[in-house]
């Protein structure tokens, strides 16, 4: 095991001379046997233990603290160590047993990280963990590169996460065991067949063992190749998905779907695992790829607006040509602005959009489009102002005889009906509508080339 582990470990870079680890520590064989072999092997390296008492096991579980604990002191390693009634957490957050105990372990493993500086946190999973991770996750549906199961190595904290006995089996470490004469704590909770990883683990791991003694080398070939392919896909996803979406902040993203539906389907698939990626920073466990394939049925419809609600709050909404991904209630009304544009500068609006005024002593040709708009001062009412709709607005259209109303030019546009009610209007002291910014100007537009000056209004979504 010692020569496997210790190839697996240079072949991918895993520890570097010098730095800090964390180890997660149960008590159990295999990270009894990765403290162990990293405490002999890995000497250069300055070593922490982490364990957690979950406390579902009573004095048991406390014996188990006292075990990792005394190990320690006989191998002088730094031994840290917290109790927590997982119990009582689920309960309150409606989880359930594993992913509470999951929770609490990683925010302490987070806590250790910090405190003591670390680069790593090594965890005791082995080859076989790693054929009941991806049979478990192919048989319930996964995301992405999460069919390829545990990584190698991946960001965690202020460091790495690291698996270096993911080139071994069970059987390997038990060997090791028993050759160093370490007498690791048992949990009987893993002989029964309550878990699903379990049932994996007794069913069927042994049938494809059977099969091929050496299986989880090619589960871990598997991992490779599909880690690598989804880094190349990944990236390709980035660049297709940067032409078609817009951050609003840090908790909404913005599609157009026609471009959107263009891209090959599996782009689509990790488009929206980026944006997912992006909004939940760390993925709920109740998401799953039943969501995703919902997700692109709902785009790929005909039907021109509707909405979706996905786990921990997050509302996917589609109007039109857009599809809106937000953890703010849209249906929830904004209060409405009016604000003057009384002298040259930058005006920063509601929306996170930008109205940028300025005075030129001469006709700027070069400006056209909705985003821009010239005034000649002697034929509108000073100051101007932006305000929000109001009921009933209408407006004179550049080149076009009679008015029309506001909301029809929303709806002609598309905007999606929860950013009708912050589009900013531009308008003189008189109340007269000079501009739909990005979207329609008004017949109050400059035509007169020969004035001694203009204001120019600029308009930034």
């Amino acid at each position: 095991m010692i020569e496997k582990v210790n190839q697996f470990i240079e072949k991918h870079e895993l520890i570097k001379n010098g730095s800090t680890i964390i180890v997660g520590v149960s008590g159990g064989p295999d990270s009894l046997a990765l403290l162990h072999y990293l405490s002999q092997h890995k000497k250069e390296t300055t070593l922490i233990a982490a364990h957690v008492d979950h406390m579902f096991r009573g004095r048991e579980s406390e014996e188990d603290l006292l075990y990792v604990k005394e190990f320690c002191e006989t191998y002088q390693i730094h031994f840290e160590s917290i109790q927590y009634d997982v119990t009582s957490y689920k309960k309150v957050h409606g989880i359930s047993s594993q992913v509470a105990a999951r929770d609490v372990r990683y925010d302490f493993f987070d806590e250790m990280m910090k405190k003591h500086s670390a680069d790593y946190l090594a965890l005791g999973h082995h080859g076989d963990d790693q054929i009941e991770t991806i049979l478990m996750r192919l048989t319930r549906g996964s995301k992405g590169v999460g069919y390829a199961g545990m990584q190698i190595k991946r960001p965690f904290s202020r460091g790495t996460i690291i698996r270096p006995l993911l080139a071994v089996t069970k059987s390997d470490i038990e060997k090791y065991c028993n050759e160093w004469n370490l007498v690791p704590r048992h949990d009987p909770s893993n002989d029964k067949d309550d878990y699903t990883r379990n049932r994996f683990r007794h069913y069927v791991l042994p049938f494809l063992k059977q099969e091929n003694p050496s299986v989880h080398e090619q589960f871990l070939q598997f991992n490779q190749y599909l880690t690598e392919d989804n880094h190349v896909l990944d990236e390709l996803t980035k660049e297709k998905m940067n032409k078609v979406m817009k951050r609003n902040g840090t908790h909404e993203i913005e599609i157009e779907i026609p471009p959107f539906l263009m891209m090959p389907i599996s782009l689509q698939r990790r488009g929206i695992q980026l944006i997912l990626n992006y909004l939940y920073k760390e993925l709920p466990p109740s998401l799953s790829a039943v969501h995703i394939e919902n997700l692109l049925t709902f785009l790929a419809s005909s039907h021109p607006s509707g909405e979706l609600q996905f786990p921990a709050g997050l509302r996917i909404v589609k109007s039109y040509t857009r599809c809106t991904y937000t953890f703010t209630d849209c249906e929830e009304k904004p209060s409405p602005y009016r604000f003057r544009i009384d002298t040259p500068g930058l005006y920063k609006l509601e929306d996170g959009s930008k109205i940028k005024s300025q005075v030129w002593k001469s006709y700027p040709e070069h400006m056209v489009g909705n985003n821009c708009l010239i005034i000649d001062p002697a034929s509108v009412r000073i100051p101007l102002y932006v305000r929000t709709r109001k009921h009933g607005d209408k407006m004179t259209l550049k080149g076009m005889n009679g008015s029309k109303k506001v909301k029809d030019i929303f709806i002609d546009k598309k905007i999606p009906l929860h950013r009708r009610n912050i589009w900013p209007i531009v308008e003189d002291d008189r109340g007269e509508i000079l501009w739909l910014p990005g979207l329609k100007k008004s017949s109050y537009e400059a035509t007169c080339k020969t004035q001694s000056h203009y204001i120019v209004l600029q308009y930034t979504q």
